[in-house]
């Protein structure tokens, strides 16, 4: 089978089959505003739905062939376990740049458009110090790239992306693209936009979860969600092969309108179960306001359980030092924490040693599943 090249010369797309996407865009579009709505009643949304903005930098790096879990990566940030295999450090830390990256990229938007500039800042900052950081992290790739199993070749790839010399010039259409008012839906403008830079592939490493990442960045921007917290890469971890397949078909038939249709229905499933879990976290917290509150008996509980919130497995000693409560009153509500099991002990304390904590309950919305 030889392989498929970009599609040169064919985006934007010259024809869509609207009758083929009108049917989703408004299901999804209607998805979509129910979980922004649920974002506006949550207080301190940053903060509450921490562990999912982790959940999704560990299933887009995973798309990517990584193997750390949410766990993993909290626990490794609040223990730095330095018993790790080294593979498995590289796995987590591919993962907090990604929070990294995105971060930075929230920053840049508050003063810059969407645009050539951020994409490459963001970029840096995603492959600063990890596995591909000697690829020429913030600069487009000036070599060939393909893609396909480990040691084929140009020709036996599965995908060849536009050559390095037309790159500069189809990034500039790409970015053109992104401002373009005169596309008849902003979702499917999204669509299109994330095909195409798959597609491109501009840098030699990190285009996947930068392309997934640009996803929550382009809809805030847009303003059709309040903060950029939309998490995609589940739908798209879930369905890895038909979601490559279909991003293939854009260049191999020019299947613009089939991709398309696959991303709305993926916008639609995703929005109903961030809406889900959202809502989970939400009446949890609810839920904890007041029992925390009775069992402590302390002016700090609210204060102490938006930090566990944040930071679902921590080590007592930060708790105590980072949480700005008194240590006394600190170490106190972390024992009824304890006794009352809100807290799962993952390392008891022994001498000097600090205890390492989990919120259990709350690592298993995020997840999905049971794991703690």
């Amino acid at each position: 089978m030889s392989s498929v090249r970009y599609h040169l010369g064919q985006f934007p797309p010259a024809r869509l089959e609207w009758e083929r996407l009108i049917p989703l865009i408004g299901p999804a579009q209607a998805a979509l505003a129910r979980y922004d709505g649920l974002l506006a009643a949550i207080p301190n949304a940053a903060v509450l739905l921490s562990p999912m903005t982790t959940q999704e930098a560990v299933l887009s790096s995973r798309i990517e062939g990584t193997q750390a879990t949410m766990g993993e990566v909290l626990e490794f940030e609040a223990t730095d376990n330095a018993r790790l295999p080294e593979g498995k450090r590289h796995d987590i830390q591919e993962v907090l740049n990604y929070r990294k990256a995105m971060r930075h990229a929230m920053t840049l938007l508050e003063t810059l458009p969407l645009s050539q500039r951020v994409i490459l800042e963001t970029h840096a900052v995603l492959m600063d110090s990890v596995r591909g950081h000697g690829k020429s992290p913030g600069a487009y790739r000036r070599i060939p790239n393909w893609i396909g199993p480990t040691g084929c070749t140009l020709e036996t790839a599965r995908f060849v992306p536009i050559g390095a010399d037309q790159l500069p010039s189809a990034m500039s259409a790409f970015e053109a693209y992104i401002h373009d008012e005169s596309v008849p839906d902003r979702l499917v403008q999204l669509a299109v936009l994330h095909a195409e830079f798959e597609a491109l592939h501009p840098f030699l490493d990190g285009n996947g979860r930068l392309g997934r990442m640009l996803i929550p960045l382009f809809l805030w921007q847009r303003q059709m969600i309040r903060q950029p917290m939309f998490y995609i890469s589940a739908h798209f971890e879930a369905n890895r092969d038909e979601y490559y397949d279909r991003l293939l078909a854009v260049s191999q038939h020019g299947d613009w309108t089939g991709w398309c249709a696959f991303f709305l229905q993926a916008l639609i499933a995703q929005a109903e179960l961030n809406t889900q879990r959202a809502t989970r976290i939400l009446a949890l917290y609810d839920a904890k306001k007041t029992v925390v509150a009775e069992q402590t008996r302390s002016q700090y509980s609210i204060h102490a359980l938006d930090w566990i919130f944040e930071r679902p497995i921590f080590k007592s000693n930060d708790f105590v030092e980072a949480a700005k409560i008194p240590a006394p009153t600190a170490r106190r509500i972390l024992s009824v924490f304890r006794e009352t099991r809100l807290l799962r002990v993952l390392e008891a304390p022994a001498g000097r040693k600090p205890g390492v904590y989990a919120f259990a309950e709350l690592l298993n919305i995020a997840e999905g599943r049971d794991v703690f």
